[in-house]
């Protein structure tokens, strides 16, 4: 998609107006990014100058975690230098004076930093974790950090979609000194952007991330240098240099930009490694349960859908008392942006769906479109298809499609082709379009779902900022909604024994982008009834006394119980998941009192109680009306959500460019640098 940086439309705009005969021409202008430099003004520089360009890019040792085989481990992976010792102590005091350490393999890379030091990649995995606990630990020569366990039966994950560090250098790919020049700064920018959305999603108390992949940009197959594995390395420095990741597990899926280099299978260490979906570089499918929730994680860059399709039955019965069952790949099966009607893509839909049908999935997360898009509940109980529209003949005429040389930055693509064309080639684009919208299989609708028919895909877009693409003109009949701004978003996702929770927000202001959507589980009374009795039981034993808690949420606890022990016969299935939920939720809410809480006869909740607590404002569905609802289809437009709600249509900014307009006399030579013909359009 082709795109102009705001600033240099603007004096594009000005200079058009007060020149009209300097530009007969139209220029493609590069992908849309986040620059760091803008959205946060000294604090980027002062980290720049401070931190990354004062050694942390260098830093080749950068710890990374990620979740373990099930809630009672966690996995780790870092760089060392070859001939220098390793190990991993942990324990629950701050000290470590508790500390036991760990077994650990490494593995030597053969990357070589620009002084010749050879470096081995360490992994590690530390068990027997306890749920709710706060651990500490230490690789040998850095300092002590820690990361908290969740709970099983309600806890929250972060789905981001394609960081892509270093993706905002315009040199990418180019073999030229311009290129390691401008790679520094670019993966500077993107790591920056990177750390924000990550710091807003531990704040928000999530337990571990869930990323769609494309971790990085730079690939082997650019071939930029003879060693493209070792340009890579400052892009994976970047990548893990958040403080948030040093207790903040990340579950990564291999997306393209991550899949014909083995530094990926160096830095993750993934759990349940499969050599099912393995491309031969970087291993193959992964999964891990956490609590009552089942994740397969598909590398589908290796396109063998039957050793996919093979894993996930395998994973399944593997774990067959898991309740939910979520699947992560790299490609946008069901987006909505540009890459989502590409035949490679839609074929690879087909391939998998009918499986992920029959097998139960309830959510497939993906990424690779760079733009937000939430489908409509899809099913069709189908075989495997495969559309004969070929990959040559899309190319062409998307380009076609979507060319855009214009002023202004756009969001949703132009639509140059017609519906009344008359060209044949175009015409059988529109055809093959119609053909994959995919109308037959939708089964719901709603935002709030109790058992569902079919599954919810969600596609995330650039969690970084370092690469945006816009919208299809033609949004897909599958589509509920779908949102792009060129703003770093992420998801939050609520997992209770009942109850699927999907809110997205956007980084800059955490405005969110969506309505809320619930998925609600069938729970029969006796799950009900066990869960009111294992609570009297703790309160029967001890472990819950009243005088610990404050009043507010001891009587919320009390009043579920009583609403559990009192559901009439005929309770419908929705308000016997209603009463399950209440009580679970207020038996996590409990909220304990503390000397240093009492203050002017208020009780407030602890520091640490309000730390566990998960925030009231990253769930605004209640306060939404049906303002915040896409209604404009026609148009396809996205309105900027500076108050948090998703609104239609552009809003005019007559005035602003009026004013551009006047200041930008004389800016021709100005505008002229920033022209740039766009070099490819990569995926």
């Amino acid at each position: 998609m082709k795109k102009r940086n705001q600033i240099i439309a603007a004096i594009m705009a000005a200079t058009i107006i007060m020149t009209p005969a300097s530009f007969a021409y139209a220029a493609a202008a590069p992908d849309g990014n986040s620059n760091a430099q803008e959205m946060y003004g000294d604090a980027y520089t002062n980290w720049k100058t401070n931190s990354w360009d004062n050694g942390l890019s260098t830093d080749w040792t950068k710890v990374s975690i990620t979740p373990g085989s099930d809630e009672t481990s966690m996995n780790f992976a870092w760089y060392s230098k070859k001939d220098d010792e390793v190990s991993l102590t942990y324990g629950q005091n701050p000290d470590l004076s508790d500390g036991k350490t760990v077994t650990i393999s490494t593995t030597d890379t053969g990357r070589t930093d620009k002084n010749g030091v050879i470096y081995n990649s360490n992994k590690a995995t530390i068990t027997g974790l306890s749920q709710g606990a706060t651990y500490f630990y230490q690789v040998k020569g850095k300092d002590i950090k820690s990361f908290k366990t969740g709970t099983t039966d309600s806890f929250r994950f972060a789905f981001v979609g394609d960081p892509q560090i270093g993706s905002s250098n315009e040199e990418k790919g180019k073999a030229t000194p311009e290129f390691y020049s401008a790679q520094s700064n670019a993966v500077a920018n993107d790591s920056y952007n990177w750390s924000q959305t990550l710091t807003k999603i531990q704040k928000a108390g999530s337990d571990f991330v869930v990323s769609a992949g494309d971790q990085v940009q730079t690939t082997a197959a650019k071939k930029i240098s003879k060693t493209p594995e070792n340009i890579s390395e400052i892009e994976y420095t970047g990548y893990l240099s958040p403080e948030a990741l040093t207790s903040l597990p990340v579950a990564t899926t291999v997306g393209n930009h991550d899949a014909d280099n083995a530094n990926y299978k160096y830095h993750f260490n993934v759990p349940n490694l499969s050599k099912l979906g393995d491309n031969g570089t970087v291993g193959g499918d992964y999964y891990f349960t956490y609590g009552d929730v089942l994740f397969m994680m598909l590398n589908t860059q290796d396109t063998n859908s039957a050793e996919h399709i093979k894993f996930i039955e395998s994973a399944i019965a593997k774990n067959s008392d898991c309740k939910w069952k979520v699947v992560t790949l790299h490609q946008d099966i069901y987006g909505s942006a540009e890459h989502s009607n590409e035949p490679e893509i839609v074929n690879l839909r087909y391939a998998l769906t009918p499986t992920f049908e029959k097998n139960g999935i309830d959510v497939v997360l993906t990424g690779h479109d760079h733009a937000y898009s939430r489908s409509k509940f899809l099913s069709g109980n189908q075989t495997s298809k495969t559309t004969d529209y070929t990959k040559d003949d899309f190319k062409a005429m998307l380009g076609k499609d979507v060319d855009y040389s214009g002023t202004g930055t756009l969001y949703t693509a132009p639509a140059n082709i017609k519906d009344d064309t008359t060209d044949e080639a175009e015409k059988a684009y529109l055809s093959y379009l119609s053909s994959v919208m995919d109308a037959d299989r939708i089964t719901e609708t709603g935002e709030y779902v109790v058992d569902p028919q079919g599954i919810l895909y969600l596609t995330a877009s650039s969690s970084s900022g370092s690469k945006y693409y816009d919208l299809v003109p033609r949004q897909q009949t599958y589509i509920a909604n779908r949102w792009q701004e060129d703003v770093p978003t992420y998801s939050l996702i609520d997992v209770t024994e009942t109850t699927m929770t999907i809110n997205t927000y956007r980084t800059d202001n955490d405005a969110a982008i969506d309505n809320t959507v619930t998925i609600v589980k069938s729970a029969d009374k006796s799950e009900l009834s066990a869960k009111a009795d294992e609570i009297n039981a703790e309160i029967t034993n001890g472990t819950l006394v009243e005088s610990d808690y404050t009043p507010e949420s001891w009587k919320a606890l009390t009043d579920a119980i009583a609403e559990a022990g009192n559901i009439a016969p005929e309770a419908s299935q929705a308000h016997i998941n209603e009463v399950l939920e209440k009580l679970s939720s207020a038996r996590n809410g409990l909220v304990k009192k503390t000397d240093a809480d009492i203050k002017d006869g208020e009780i407030k909740p602890a520091d640490s109680e309000v730390q566990d607590t998960k925030p009231t404002d990253t769930k605004p569905a209640d306060t939404k009306t049906t303002e915040t609802k896409q209604t404009d289809e026609k148009n396809n437009s996205n309105a900027k959500a500076s108050t948090g709600k998703v609104k239609t249509g552009d809003d005019s900014q007559a005035m602003v460019w009026t004013l551009v307009c006047i200041m930008g006399i004389g800016a021709l030579g100005a505008a002229t640098v920033f022209i740039k013909k766009r070099e490819s359009k990569e995926k």
